[in-house]
């Protein structure tokens, strides 16, 4: 019994010794390299666990006797399944971790950066969910029972799949949907998109939901499958550059070269604007107001909303200032007294009414107004 109890603490003592130093010279090494700080910040838990449960097999192996040994074995070696599992996976993360650390987003061209996470971060979320399943398997599978109900039951997985499919297909699509997403490059990370008449950036793409971090800090969270069965606008997905309009509704008196001048002169002094486009034009000319459409250019979404909103404020201060008169304004003008018309006025000619007045009125009269009105004129 002695041997047995020092054989289990002498084994487990060593593990733990190997881990921690191994642990000390990766934390070491990884002050100079992402990689290895990723592998002793991920990595460590897992490992520790996983030389204990080696270094607790091996004791059972040697010295175990008696009715519980395979019973141990079988609970350790599931234990053993499990976390190797976790190991597989944090070693699968500081992998990716480092990749996604090698391609920098904050650039001013970022298109291929923004896609590149987008599919990583997919590809891990599905690399996590396989290896869980392998793991549920391969436990399943140790138990001689569940080996006994998956041979009976490969007879009939045909009729399974075609069950799990119909129970599961909503999970299934947007399953597929989002790994479709990933590598179809319609939606990415930080895309600045526009969802149910709301502008937003892509927070998170997952196998299953989209967020999207809405401008006033709301989260709206959609399936992915909602992104290849509606349609949506993606203000950035060949690039981040943006034009954008500011409309004003003057008199007809205003200047508009003056103001086009204006703009020009506004834009130049504003670091929000890229210098491409700076267009002024008169789109409608309909009834008491001139309509002016400003066209400006920003480099992203943001910086053109704010923009628009610095164009359209220096515009209306700069009309109300300087031309008070192209304020939009409505015209009444006295009209002399009208003089009564009669029925034997000269100005009551037979041409101005439809109905009556005239031979042919009087007959649409009785053509239009039915027997009763015909009753009522007799």
């Amino acid at each position: 019994m002695l041997v047995a109890v020092l054989t289990f603490a002498g084994s487990i003592l060593v593990a733990l010794l190997v881990v921690t130093l191994v642990h000390r010279v990766v934390r070491r090494i990884g002050r100079k390299s992402a990689l290895f700080a990723g592998l002793a910040r991920h990595a460590h838990k897992p490992a520790l666990l996983v030389a204990v449960l080696v270094a607790v097999q091996f004791s059972l192996g040697v010295v175990a006797r008696g009715e519980w040994r395979p019973a141990a074995l079988h609970a350790v070696g599931v234990a053993l399944i499990l976390a190797g599992a976790w190991l597989l996976g944090a070693l699968l993360v500081v992998a990716e971790d480092a990749t996604l650390a090698r391609i920098r987003v904050d650039v001013s061209d970022n298109r291929h950066a923004r896609r590149v996470h987008t599919q990583i971060t997919l590809v891990r979320r599905v690399t996590v969910v396989v290896v869980g399943l392998l793991a549920a398997g391969a436990v399943l599978m140790t138990f001689p029972a569940a080996r006994a109900a998956g041979t009976s039951l490969l007879a009939s997985a045909g009729v399974i799949g075609a069950i799990a499919a119909l129970a599961a297909q909503s999970l299934l699509g947007n399953v597929f949907a989002g790994v479709q997403i990933a590598f179809s490059d319609a939606l990415r990370l930080d895309d600045v998109v526009v969802v149910e008449e709301q502008w937003g950036r892509v927070e998170d793409i997952t196998l299953t939901y989209v967020v999207v971090h809405l401008w006033d800090d709301r989260r709206l969270i959609l399936p992915t499958s909602y992104f290849l069965k509606t349609p949506f606008e993606n203000w950035t997905r060949t690039q981040s550059a943006l034009l954008g309009t500011v409309e004003l509704d003057v008199d007809w008196t205003v200047p508009v070269e003056d103001l086009r001048q204006e703009l020009r002169h506004a834009l130049e002094t504003v670091d929000l604007w890229d210098g491409r486009v700076c267009v002024v034009q008169v789109t409608g000319a309909v009834g008491a107001f001139v309509r002016i459409r400003a066209l400006v250019s920003a480099t992203d979404a943001g910086r053109l909303w704010d923009l628009r909103c610095v164009v359209r404020e220096h515009l209306v201060g700069w009309v109300r200032a300087q031309h008070p008169e192209a304020l939009p304004q409505v015209r009444v003008r006295d009209l002399p007294p009208q003089r009564r018309v009669t029925r034997d006025s000269p100005a009551s000619g037979s041409d101005n009414r439809v109905f009556g007045e005239s031979l042919d009125g009087e007959e649409r009269v009785q053509a239009f107004s039915g027997p009763e009105a015909t009753h009522r004129s007799g």
